[in-house]
């Protein structure tokens, strides 16, 4: 045993905060939700809101790529 030169494996860490903003579909697209939704709504119309609530699909193969590097275990 003392002989031996063991490499320490290592787990992947999820960054939490990618995790929650971010989610994957079956067929592989990231999707996105949109920021505003917290304070400040009264002035903005109805069909405004509707639209924060929607998913949208990110695009850029860089940001993609980051975002994957942070949450490697996403689903």
């Amino acid at each position: 045993m003392a002989g031996k030169n063991k490499t320490k494996k290592f787990k992947l860490k999820t960054h939490k905060a990618t995790s929650k903003r971010f989610r994957l579909t079956g067929s592989g697209k990231l999707m996105r939700t949109k920021g505003g939704k917290s304070h400040f709504r009264r002035r903005t119309s109805k069909r405004t809101k509707v639209q924060l609530s929607e998913m949208q699909e990110v695009k850029g193969k860089g940001l993609i790529k980051r975002i994957k590097r942070l949450a490697p275990n996403m689903d």
